[in-house]
């Protein structure tokens, strides 16, 4: 058994993944996976949460998900890529949580009323939604994950996973599991091109993985800057422009950002020299991965065959934690 720490990551597949999900956690995943036994989960089960009326997506999404995982730099070598779907251990230990829980607990978690208030589900919440801290601890511990990569906003989500987790350890009387922390990219959520505070999909602000060069240069163009920064020569404002915010996340020098940062202030620096600027370093980063892409999206049947054999061994482990469960709890066995 390796002692390196483990780390349990993943996303929904309801669509292939762009840049904020790079900022977010792909590239620090390829950073982390040499040195950490890292389980990647292709959230489909998940993902049917609140797109049950259109499951072909999430289906769909697997391969496209995964073909984004491997052109960034995934390694299945070091890297377990698996489909939640096809690991029963991980609903066997959601239902098995759901009794160490209550309802009223569930909707405390701060992760969930806000996502709740954002979707406008009022009072029509799926209970699949609902429930989706049991569930994401049960994908934790499943894989007896340690660290576990996760924005600031899903910290929630890791404490409710650890109550859990002491409950059994509890009644197992001993650490059967172990405690998971959060591991929070110093990198916070991307904006959207736009200027809102999330880049999704579905906002139809998002920049794909896969962009090509026009793509980049007209989203790059049209992100929101300082309203008040009419002419090149007016101090502009850095804080809330948009296109400051990706410098920061992106360009390889941040000494030379900073000192963009305070010529715009003082004034003289226009908004088109720090489009060119960014639109170039995104087409630099953005290139290589499109190539990597198109070339494994050529392949499907790798694709496959790496999903395949992670699923199986992901689902080795998990059984052997849903069994250790199943016996710290009393259930009755054959």
């Amino acid at each position: 058994m390796s002692s390196k720490p483990v780390i349990l990551t993943g996303d929904r597949t309801t669509g292939p993944l762009h840049l904020g999900h790079y900022a977010g956690s792909l590239r620090n995943r390829v950073a982390l996976q040499h040195d950490h036994r890292q389980y990647l989960l292709l959230a489909d089960a998940q993902a049917l949460t609140d797109n049950a009326h259109d499951p072909a997506r999430i289906a769909r999404n697997v391969i496209e998900v995964a073909t984004d995982y491997l052109a960034v730099g995934i390694d299945p070598a070091v890297t377990t890529l698996c489909v939640q779907s096809a690991l029963p251990a991980l609903a066997e230990l959601t239902l098995l949580y759901l009794n160490l829980v209550t309802v009223a607990r569930l909707e405390r978690n701060p992760t969930i009323k806000d996502e709740i208030q954002a979707r406008g589900f009022g009072r029509d919440i799926p209970a699949g939604f609902l429930c989706y801290p049991a569930a994401q601890a049960a994908d934790i511990t499943a894989f007896r994950a340690t660290l576990v990569p996760v924005g600031a906003d899903q910290a929630p989500l890791i404490e409710q996973a650890n109550e859990i987790v002491r409950r059994i350890n509890r009644q197992a009387g001993r650490d059967l599991l172990p405690e998971a922390t959060a591991l929070i990219p110093p990198v916070g959520r991307l904006p959207g091109v736009d200027g809102r505070a999330k880049m999704s999909k579905s906002g139809g602000n998002a920049l794909p993985l896969s962009a090509p060069d026009a793509e980049i240069a007209a989203a790059v163009q049209r992100m929101y800057t300082d309203p008040d920064h009419l002419r090149v020569s007016d101090p502009g404002r850095v804080e809330g422009n948009v296109v400051f915010t990706y410098l920061d996340a992106f360009d390889p020098d941040p000494d030379a950002v900073a000192a963009l940062k305070a010529h715009y202030r003082r004034g003289g620096l226009g908004d088109a020299a720090l489009k060119q600027r960014l639109a170039g370093i995104l087409r630099d980063l953005l290139g290589p991965i499109r190539e990597r892409r198109a070339a494994i999206a050529r392949d499907p049947d790798r694709v496959r065959d790496v999903l395949r054999t992670g699923t199986a061994q992901a689902r080795r482990l998990t059984e052997e934690t849903r069994d250790a469960v199943q016996d710290a709890l009393g259930l009755f066995r054959l």
